[in-house]
C-alpha cells in the first residue's frame, strides 16, 4: 500500500485538492492507475503546521528538551509505553511550559520532532497516573489514533470513589463543556458521546475501589461521569467536592483528607502493535500512594465490622 501513513478518504481530498498528483496531473477519485505511474505527494501546509506542533498549536521546535526520568515500560522502534507518575503534565500549556512528558520525549528522541505532538496520543490529567502509549513514527501514530477512532484501543483505570457503588454499570452521557465554569466539564446534551463502564472491585465504608473501562475519551470523562451517577472520585480538587457524604471515621482519616489528588490510575492498556499487528498488554501496579489510601480504607472499614459485631453481642 502506497503512503500507509495517511487514511484512504484524506488521500481523495488532496488528490482533489491537488496535493497528490499523478504523473504531474491534478486526477480525480474514479481515475485509475494501470501501474507505472508516478505519484508525488505534497502535504498540505495544515498538516505541516499539525506535525510541527504541540496540542496548545506551539510549534514543537520552540519546545525544550529536557532530560526528564522517564519510566519507560517498553520500547522499540515503533512505541513507548510509559507508566506517568501523577503529578507530570504531558504537553506544554500556559504556565507549565517546561517539565511536560513532551520535553522529557523530545530529549530522550530527537527524532519525535517530526511526529505530531511528539508521538503522543492519548492524554492523561496531571493528577492521574499510569500507563499512556507514545508513537515513535508518524506511521505508527496514524495506526494508533486510528485504533482510538475505532475504539479498538483498551484502557481501564481504577479508581476510589465515594458511596455505595452498584456492583458494575456504565454510564452513556455526552460530556461537553461545563455551561457556567468553562475550565470545567459537564454531562451536556450538547457534548460529544462519552460511554464509561464501571465495576466495583472492593468495598470499604462510605466509598470503594472500581475498575472503569473507557470506551470514548472525552476529556475528564471518568471524573464527570462517576460525579455525575454520584460517585465522585476521592481527592478530586474540582469534581469531588463531596467528601461531607463520607462517614465521619472515614473522612477523618488522614489517608483520606490529605490525599492530594484524584484517587484515578490507569492501570491497563491493552492496543494491536503498529508494526506487528499482534494485540498487547501492559499493566501499571497501583502507586504507593492510592496503595496507603485503600489500604488506610480497608483498615477502618474491618474495625466498623468489628465495632458492629461487638454492638450484636
Amino acid at each position: 500500500m502506497l503512503f500507509p501513513s495517511y487514511s484512504r478518504g484524506r488521500l481523495q481530498s488532496w488528490l482533489a485538492d491537488g496535493y497528490l498528483t499523478i504523473n504531474g496531473q491534478i486526477g480525480r477519485k474514479k481515475d485509475k492507475v494501470l501501474g507505472g505511474e508516478y505519484l508525488s505527494l505534497q502535504l498540505p501546509p495544515d498538516l505541516l503546521a499539525e506535525t510541527l506542533a504541540d496540542a496548545e498549536g506551539n510549534p514543537l521546535s520552540s519546545v525544550v528538551p529536557e532530560a526528564i526520568e522517564l519510566p519507560i515500560v517498553f520500547e522499540d522502534e515503533h512505541i513507548i509505553i510509559i507508566n506517568k507518575p501523577p503529578g507530570l503534565v504531558m504537553h506544554p500549556a500556559p504556565g507549565n511550559r517546561h517539565g511536560t512528558l513532551l520535553n522529557g520525549l523530545l530529549h530522550h528522541n530527537e527524532s519525535l520532532y517530526s511526529v505530531p505532538r511528539a508521538g503522543i496520543v492519548h492524554r492523561l490529567d496531571k493528577e492521574t497516573s499510569g500507563l499512556c502509549v507514545v508513537a515513535k513514527t508518524l506511521e505508527a501514530h496514524t495506526h494508533l489514533v486510528r485504533q482510538l477512532q475505532a475504539r479498538e484501543m483498551g484502557r481501564r483505570y481504577t479508581a476510589v470513589v465515594v458511596g455505595d457503588v452498584p456492583i458494575n454499570g456504565c454510564v452513556n452521557e455526552p460530556i461537553g463543556r461545563h455551561p457556567r465554569d468553562r475550565k470545567r466539564m459537564a454531562v451536556n446534551e450538547k457534548g460529544k458521546e462519552a460511554i464509561t463502564h464501571f465495576e466495583c472491585e472492593e468495598r470499604f465504608l462510605g466509598c470503594a475501589r472500581v475498575s472503569v473501562k473507557l470506551e470514548t475519551g472525552r476529556t475528564h470523562q471518568i471524573r464527570v461521569h462517576m460525579t455525575h451517577i454520584g460517585h465522585a472520585l476521592i481527592g478530586d480538587p474540582v469534581y469531588g467536592r463531596r467528601l461531607a457524604v463520607l462517614p465521619r471515621q472515614v473522612a477523618n482519616v488522614p489517608a483520606v483528607a490529605n490525599f492530594s489528588r484524584q484517587a484515578l490510575h490507569a492501570h491497563r492498556l491493552e492496543l494491536i502493535h503498529p508494526g506487528s499487528e499482534e494485540w498487547i498488554a501492559f499493566d501499571a501496579e497501583l502507586p504507593d500512594d492510592m496503595v496507603a489510601l485503600c489500604d488506610a480504607l480497608r483498615v477502618v472499614a474491618e474495625q466498623a465490622l468489628r465495632d458492629e459485631a461487638n454492638n450484636e453481642r
